[in-house]
């Protein structure tokens, strides 16, 4: 039974060395002209420095260019390929078959992760990226714990899964909160529409809050409650499962700080010690309950839903 990667969001450059010491094995960054949905914004010197850091630490990091690319940003992408390369990125994550065609003419070694958010369902098709380049394939998170151990047997990539954190919802390259505010004011409401951070649709019939922001990639919908499986990891660790991210996005860094020191101890319990990793952790569940934002109660997700054909 090996032991799955760590991977970890974190929001600045200032956040690398403290979150390596709290355990991270690997770190996703980017800047939102090319990744979605990032914890933080990292531009070209702040991804330098990110890898520096992180490579002393021994650890990775991964960038993220899994944004879908319209033609006015195709002529870009090579060459903020071969920038990661020579930075010595140690992986690209990609949803758009346009970076992969990208990587193979700027940086053919370039390890690559197939991510497009929902479709990464079967092994089929995460096999199918692997026979493209992809060297991992990461999960969509509307799948349950069963599927995602088959997947993992059958696969012949890296699989990573998402154990903790928001899941998003809606995406739209459009900018949409005006029209909600607008359009649909008598049915839902967007409350702080003006600000940058804490903003929410609200959903007075199911009494959910949604987290929603625009960016340069358009309008982004996020979960109402955070994903945590800290106390349910034993199955997907007995399944080799290759790396567990937790997802920072909205988050402040004490917090990813201290769910990753949570989750590096609950690795390595159930790793080594089973049993103890049994004893303790419904305890660190509570620690994570006790640090969780007023507004973002926690659920396991998909992770226990019965598939329906």
């Amino acid at each position: 039974m090996s032991k799955p990667e760590l991977l970890v969001t974190p929001i600045h450059v200032e956040d690398i060395i403290p979150l390596a010491d709290a355990g991270a094995d690997a770190f996703v960054i980017g800047e939102q002209r090319y990744g979605l949905r990032l914890a933080g914004e990292f531009l070209k010197d702040d991804i330098k420095k990110a890898i520096e850091l992180a490579h002393e630490k021994g650890k990775k990091v991964y960038v993220a260019m899994n944004a879908i690319f319209h033609n006015e940003k195709i002529e870009e992408l090579s060459n903020y390929i071969a920038f990661l390369q020579d930075a010595n990125a140690d992986a690209v994550i990609f949803g758009d078959p346009a970076v992969l065609m990208a990587a193979r003419e700027a940086a053919p070694n370039m390890k690559l992760h197939w991510s497009t958010e929902t479709t990464g369902t079967n092994w089929y098709t995460c096999n199918y990226w692997g026979r493209k380049g992809a060297k991992r394939a990461i999960l969509a998170r509307e799948i349950n714990m069963d599927a995602i151990v088959e997947m993992k047997e059958n696969a012949e990539v890296e699989i990573e899964v998402q154990v903790h954190g928001m899941m998003t919802m809606f995406q739209s390259k459009r900018s949409l909160l005006g029209n909600y505010y607008e359009y649909q004011g008598k049915v839902m409401e967007v409350e702080n529409r003006k600000q940058e951070h804490n903003m929410f649709l609200h959903d007075k019939e199911r009494d959910n809050k949604y987290p929603i922001f625009e960016d340069e990639n358009g309008t982004h919908i996020m979960s109402p409650n955070d994903i945590c499986i800290i106390d349910e990891l034993q199955e997907m660790i007995e399944a080799n499962v290759d790396s567990f991210k937790i997802d920072g996005i909205l988050k402040s860094p004490e917090y990813i700080l201290e769910v990753t020191k949570r989750y590096r101890k609950a690795i390595d319990l159930c790793v080594e010690d089973p049993d103890q990793y049994d004893d303790v952790k419904d305890e660190l569940l509570s620690e994570i309950e006790e640090i969780q934002p007023a507004n973002r109660p926690l659920d396991t997700g998909f992770f226990f839903k019965e598939t329906v054909y």
